[in-house]
């Protein structure tokens, strides 16, 4: 039976972490992750999981440990934010070239520099190309109940590969919210036993991973983890799916909201979901036809499945919460990418960095700009900064005006 508590984000992703009890945990503290993980050691020390706890001197350490454990057949775990993540760059793409099935929680924070220890999306935008599958998280529910989904998706046999869930440093990891909790039995159930595909401790079967792979060989590697993601566009629905009947909450590669009617919509990442929800709603009540489409997977793309359905649009906003030194954020990039031949203009807007808040008024001013996006058509449109101290100029009001 489901029981609502009151937990932050770290605490909620704790809780998933200790009712799946995997065999090794590999912790190395960073902000605002480290509260995270303080929570699950907790769960050790009181004898609430079995887990092998490894206190490491550093991420990189952290995930090299996590890829020993793996690698030998272990449900292995680890978490970091920001710099950290940065730290394990070289082993993350190791532990996904060695189609380990880890689990990462990575809590976001802005990396430096500056130094700043508050949320933006450019740490696992760094790591979008290491080869594993990225999970984003509105809410502490959707942190806890993608945790949960995460060992599913990463232990397929089509698939098998890292997979890392986010959720917004602060926002979501020390802000306290009520959510469903299931059941640690059922919990255990439906992620079942890990049996490992490979182990570097089967005897009977030695194998070697890690080793040298020359041009003979490297090539159809990285070929074999492209089909491992594509084959996770089917597998992280099917799960998804059978997470619904479990708790009846229902999630997908992205989530629509009021956007099969809608005539102008952003596309988001993230906890800026729900501002835009209430953006919308506002929207809405005032006769405007406002949409989202809130991107919950982001590796692998879901390209094909955004087209169909944004199609119908008039203009489309995409919001980054990371820069990028290029034409548009990360996002922007890949949705324009997916959308080419498509006639449908969109506008890049770069948002939050560093921590910086976004607000329903900065929300409603996008979709007080795209009127006039969806007059100009497929022209280039350069990025706007949005909530920018000495550019708070977008046209909130302009839309009702219209």
């Amino acid at each position: 039976m489901a029981k609502r508590v009151a937990l932050t984000g770290n605490e909620a992703g704790a809780t998933a972490l200790k009712q799946v009890n995997p065999d090794v945990a590999a912790v190395y503290p960073i902000t605002p992750q480290t509260e995270l993980m303080h929570a699950f050691a907790q769960f050790v020390a009181d004898g609430e999981v079995d887990t092998e706890l490894v206190l490491v001197e550093s991420e990189h350490s952290a995930m090299s440990a996590t890829i020993g454990a793996s690698a030998a057949g272990a449900r292995a775990i680890t978490a970091t934010s920001s710099c950290g993540l940065a730290l394990m760059w070289e082993v993350i793409y190791v532990a996904a070239s060695m189609r380990l099935p880890i689990v990462m929680p990575v809590v976001n924070r802005a990396l430096s520099g500056p130094i700043n220890i508050h949320c933006d999306h450019s740490d696992t935008m760094g790591a979008r190309d290491a080869g594993c599958v990225h999970l984003f998280s509105e809410n502490s529910q959707e942190a806890y109940d993608n945790v949960i989904q995460a060992f599913r998706i990463a232990e397929n046999k089509d698939v098998l590969t890292p997979v890392i869930v986010t959720w917004d440093g602060f926002i979501i990891s020390h802000t306290m919210e009520t959510l469903e909790v299931l059941d640690d039995a059922q919990v255990k159930a439906f992620v079942g036993e890990f049996k490992p595909e490979y182990s570097l401790l089967n005897l009977e079967k030695p194998i070697t991973l890690g080793a040298l792979a020359l041009p003979g060989y490297y090539y159809e590697a990285k070929r074999q983890q492209v089909q491992a993601l594509e084959n996770a566009l089917q597998v992280i629905p099917q799960v998804a799916a059978d997470y619904a009947k479990l708790s009846g909450r229902q999630y997908g590669l992205f989530e629509e909201y009021r956007l099969r009617d809608a005539e102008i919509a952003i596309l988001v990442l993230g906890s800026t979901a729900g501002t835009s929800k209430v953006a919308i709603d506002e929207l809405r009540e005032q006769g405007v036809k406002a949409g989202l489409l809130k991107l919950r997977c982001f590796r692998p793309f879901p390209g094909q499945q955004i087209r169909e359905a944004v199609k119908h649009l008039k203009a489309l906003a995409v919001m980054d919460r990371s820069i990028s030194f290029g034409l548009g954020g990360p996002v922007f990039n890949e949705v324009r990418s997916a959308l080419h031949g498509v006639s449908l203009p969109l506008a890049p807007y770069v948002y939050g960095l560093g921590g910086r808040e976004i607000r329903v008024s900065h929300i409603k001013g996008v979709f007080a700009d795209l009127p006039r996006v969806a007059a100009e058509g497929l022209a280039d449109r350069p990025v706007k900064y949005l909530g920018l101290r000495e550019d708070e100029t977008l046209p909130e009001q302009a839309l009702v005006a219209e």
